[in-house]
């Protein structure tokens, strides 16, 4: 911990030193000849060619190539490093470091074979602290942005009990299982947003130009139009007076939003709680939330971390504020020598079978065990609640589109039905 808080400290008062000094920097591509004799290409940032020749030569490469990246308006920016990406980078390192590869030669050919140019840059920079003596831990604590303080964490416990690789293998099923199951909570919040979105499109398309279409024919009639027939009318006529209007408060509205959700912690946690509310979307999030608790408790105790620290690192992981602020509390009660499913149960937020699961595990001394098995079965519960909410949106849908449409078709014929048999 200390040997990060040095280099962090000397990282940031070297970038203050040489802030109006520091060069520029360019992407270069490079080609050339690794230790295995094996012809090889990338791109790495710098500001001169030897300066990238000096890094691919630390790396084992011998370059025969470096040229500056040329702008281009027509090519597309580098990929950014998806959560995904350290996902499957970690179970890469969990299954070669099982298969006796050692650390260094894990991360340089992983580093060395990514697709991604971002990726093999970061992997370039952990590999140069690694070799240079630095542990893999304090290696990654600068890199926040992709490992965050449980990932850091994880692994200084490995390095600790000197069992990586089966720490790197509970990372990686920790992170593909918090990935697949934010991939369903944003399914589950895709089909509503869907619907909202082309039930509102529909309609502001079918009063800015069918509509006015209609009222002309109308004009010539020379009588009284329906009630119902005049209100469309007139909310067409509205919505064409000022249309900018609402298109830029809808704007204004959800920049406002954007902002206040990025620098209030009191409105998000005010969303949080709204969310978990919402019809058929809130018991999704309460099973998502006790999953990732879970499965975060799971990973840290099993991997050696203590409990208090557990409970600190799946507050933080379960995604909503109810929930982090409730394993807040469970926390500073078991500090203060509750036990964990009494102090659960005081929140009166968790169901009794998770807390049944939890005392048994507390009483048997597998509380990791049965903590994964709690996971599982939430997983699986929000898996279901997905599937049968996306049945339940799509005739949902069909018939909120059919009513607006259906309804303005109505509105637009009454007067032609009413001619008729006045004919």
């Amino acid at each position: 911990m200390a040997t990060a808080a040095t280099i962090k400290k000397r990282q940031t008062r070297n970038k203050k030193n040489n802030a109006k000094s520091q060069p520029k920097v360019f992407t270069f591509e490079w080609k050339g000849v690794n230790r295995d004799g094996q012809k090889t290409s990338g791109e790495l940032k710098g500001s001169t060619a030897a300066e990238i020749r000096s890094q691919l030569k630390s790396q084992g490469v011998n370059p025969k190539s470096v040229k500056k990246q040329s702008a281009s308006l027509f090519k597309l920016g580098d990929p950014k490093i998806s959560a995904m990406d350290i996902a499957m980078f970690t179970r890469q390192v969990a299954t070669m470091l099982s298969a006796g590869v050692p650390l260094v030669t894990t991360i340089e050919m992983l580093g060395r074979g990514h697709e991604k140019a971002k990726v093999r840059e970061l992997l370039a920079t952990i590999l140069n602290d690694v070799q240079s003596g630095i542990p893999l831990s304090d290696a990654l604590r600068p890199h926040r942005k992709y490992f965050d303080d449980l990932y850091v964490d994880l692994v200084a416990a490995g390095e600790h009990s000197g069992s990586l690789d089966a720490v790197f293998d509970r990372i990686a099923m920790y992170r593909e299982k918090a990935e697949a199951l934010k991939s369903k909570i944003k399914k589950a919040m895709f089909y509503p947003a869907a619907v909202v979105v082309v039930a509102i499109g529909v309609t502001t398309l079918l009063l800015l130009f069918v509509v006015p279409q209609f009222q002309e024919i109308f004009a010539g009639f020379g009588a009284e139009l329906p009630a119902f027939t005049q209100l469309v009318i007139e909310i067409s006529e509205a919505l064409q007076a000022s249309w900018y209007i609402f298109a830029v408060a809808i704007i204004i509205t959800i920049i406002l939003f954007k902002r206040a959700h990025l620098h209030s912690q009191k409105f998000r946690d005010q969303v949080d709680a709204a969310m978990l509310k919402i019809p058929a979307i809130g018991p999704i999030l309460h099973k998502a939330a006790m999953a990732r608790f879970a499965r975060t408790l799971s990973t840290t105790f099993a991997a050696g971390v203590p409990l208090i620290d557990g409970l600190e690192s799946a507050a933080g992981a379960s995604g909503n504020a109810v929930y982090r602020k409730a394993l807040i509390k469970v926390r500073s009660e078991v500090m203060a020598g509750m036990q964990m499913n009494v102090a659960m149960r005081t929140t009166k937020l968790f169901p009794d079978m998770l807390i049944q699961m939890v005392m048994i595990g507390e009483e048997s001394g597998g509380l990791d065990d049965m903590l994964n098995k709690v996971a599982n079965i939430y997983e699986m519960q929000v898996d279901d609640a997905v599937d049968g909410l996306s049945s339940l949106i799509e005739p949902i849908m069909m018939v909120v589109i059919g009513t607006l449409v259906g309804g303005l078709i109505i509105a637009m014929y009454l007067p032609i039905f009413e001619m008729g048999k006045i004919i």
